[in-house]
Parts: structure tokens; sequence; C-alpha cells
């Protein structure tokens, strides 16, 4: 299957083409705006990858895709938090298959409504969303709640390792949000939270404790109506060093004042000098999922699903979703044709083989209160 990774040679990107580069069922087309970029790292993939200079933004995208024989895309060149649908439209116009890994809430949450038509038409697959959220959450909460009654509320939180590689795009996708009014499911109604604002406690498994603060990701939408009678759906981010937890909160608090118009603009500020908190931090990075509902025998139950991710390992997370639906679609597996959101679309099983490749490691803990 020949397969273009727009942003190929990016932070994400570059993990997904060297995953996929040894796939004898995979031509690989590493694309971006710089040939020689391009080139360069897909000659260092060895194999049949090879490089092409691509706009994503450019009005003949469809074209050329065309003219390439592209058959899958996987876009990877965020942020997707204000992007509109010309890519996936170029691409359905294309034939092609098309995977994402938008974590941006309007982009995914609005994308199988404004993209169905489309690839249905062309009979082909769309996921958004095929990251950390809400690819991965979801198949956490499902194995979970296997079995259970109902789930009343889900908490989940990231915390990244403050040593791991960290991309421009992603943190002016994350400031857009920062002082911004979040709409959050919490006890069965629609309330409004600053984003980054008032930071929490969050307890890991083989991390020490750290805090996190509110995050508007495509999950805080999708989760009230996927999981029929929850209550509660929080997501939260923990930066490791606390200082620069601090800096997003003042930041929010800035921004919600009035002094900080526009939060994002300091995304190539902060990324540069985002290196100096490095000392103070670790190559240690992970991520809690916690369920609360009601077990097959009607009794109420506290599930946590962990996972740690050292040696900076982390940013390959976000990554596995794409590469495996990719694989998929190269076997000729089946996948729903049409546009989706990236949720049930894989189980936490089909993730554990790209867990043990890069040494991380899970628990999935029983926090249940004992009967007094």
């Amino acid at each position: 299957m020949k397969t273009l990774v727009l942003g190929g040679y990016g932070n994400f990107g570059a993990r997904i083409c060297r995953a996929l580069a040894a796939d004898a069922g995979i031509e690989l087309l590493v694309g971006g705006r710089d040939l020689e970029r391009a080139t360069a790292f897909a000659q260092s993939l060895g194999g049949n990858a090879r490089g092409i200079r691509v706009d994503a933004e450019a009005p003949d995208l469809a074209q050329g895709l065309g003219y390439l024989g592209v058959e899958l895309v996987i876009h990877t060149a965020g942020p997707f938090q204000n992007q509109d649908y010309r890519v996936p439209q170029a691409v359905a116009a294309a034939g092609a298959h098309y995977i994402d890994l938008a974590d941006g809430r309007r982009f995914v949450c609005d994308f199988p409504a404004a993209m169905d038509a489309a690839f249905r038409d062309a009979g082909r697959t769309a996921v958004a969303g095929a990251s950390t959220v809400p690819a991965l959450s979801s198949a956490v909460v499902d194995h979970l709640a296997a079995g259970w009654q109902g789930i009343r509320s889900i908490d989940i939180c990231i915390a990244p390792a403050q040593g791991a590689p960290r991309g421009e795009a992603t943190l002016a996708g994350v400031l857009a949000y920062c002082g911004e009014p979040i709409r959050v499911w919490q006890d069965g109604q629609w309330i409004e939270q600053p984003g980054w604002a008032n930071p929490v406690k969050v307890q890991f498994a083989r991390m020490r404790p750290r805090r996190g603060a509110l995050c508007d990701i495509p999950d805080l939408e999708l989760f009230p109506s996927r999981y029929a009678g929850v209550q509660s759906v929080m997501f939260r981010a923990a930066l490791e060093v606390g200082i620069a937890q601090q800096a997003f909160a003042f930041m929010a608090f800035m921004h919600r004042v009035g002094l900080l118009r526009a939060p994002r603009k300091l995304a190539p500020l902060l990324h540069s000098a985002g290196g100096v908190f490095d000392v103070l931090g670790t190559a240690l990075g992970g991520m809690v999922v916690r369920g609360e509902g009601i077990d097959a025998q009607g009794a109420v139950a506290r599930h946590a699903w962990h996972i740690a991710a050292d040696d900076n390992h982390g940013p390959e997370i976000p990554c596995m979703a794409a590469i495996l639906l990719a694989r998929r679609l190269a076997r000729g597996d089946a996948l729903p044709v049409g546009a989706h959101a990236c949720a049930g679309l894989l189980t936490l099983p089909e993730f554990e083989p790209e867990f043990a490749r890069w040494g991380m490691v899970t628990d999935l803990i029983d926090e249940t209160s004992p009967t007094p």
C-alpha cells in the first residue's frame, strides 16, 4: 500500500515513518515542504522509502495525490485546533484512505458529519484522532468497564516526561485553549472551566504525584455520548516540572483577565526556552485512566490503568494508533467505510506489543474501597 505521511520528518511523523518503513506491505512516502529534508530522512530509513515535496495547503493536493497513486495518507502536520478539512477533502477526492493524529476537539468531533459522505462515496475509510486521545483512551475505558453494568465517571491524566522531545505545533495546540472556557461534563450536566487553570494533585503507579490541569480534547465531548449514563468526564495534563505547570496556570489567569490575548503566539518562544527546565526533570512519563462504575454484581467498582514510559519514549504513544491502523489497511483488513472519530476502533490488547517494543510498563489497579 502506497502510504504518504504528511509531516513525515516531524516530531510524530518521523516515528510513524520509522515504524512503517520496515513493513513489506507498505511503500512509504515521506512528505514535507522541504524536499531535501524529506529525502535525507527517507534515505536514513532504507528500504523502499522515498522523500517527496508536498504542501498540505496546495490547491492541487488532490491531483498530486492521484498522480502519485497514494492509497493512504497519514496526516501528522498539526496543530489541528484551527485546521479546516481541506486535507481530508483532497484525500477523499483522490480516492485514498485517511488517518490523522488530531487532538483538536472541534476537528475530531465534527469530522464524521463533515467528511462521512465524501469518504463513503469514495468507498474509503477516514479516521480522525488516531492518537493517545481518543484512540488509546477509549480502548482503555472499554477495557476497564468490560462486564460492568454501567460507568459513572472517567478521569484521565497524561504526564509527559520533561526530557521528551517536544514539537512546536503540539505546544501551539495546547496553548490555544490556555485560559479559554472549556465545556466539561460534570455531575450529569455541561459546565465551563478554564483550560490549564487550577491544577490538582494526580497519583500515578510508577511516578511521583504531579499536579494536572484541564485540557480541551475530543474525549470531553465524545465520551458522554459514547458511554451511556456516565456522569463525569475529565482530562488533565500534568507537567513534570512544577514551575512549568505554574507558568501555564499563570498564563491562563492572564488570558482570562485580558492581559494576554493570544497565548498560542508564545509557542515559538516557549518551545525554544523549554529546554531550560530539562535539568529539573527526568526521562519518565506516563498516563493514568481511572473509571468508576457498577460492576456485573451491582457493586461500585473503581479501576485504574497506568502506563509508564521511560527513556523519553513517551512520544511514541501518540503514534501507535495510526501505525496499527495503517498496518491493518496494508494487510487488507476491513475498516468501516466513511469518516470516523477514532474511538472504539482499536482494543487495548492491540496496543500491548507496541508498549512492549518500547519497554513501557502498564498496571491495572483495583482502587475500589474495601467494604467496612
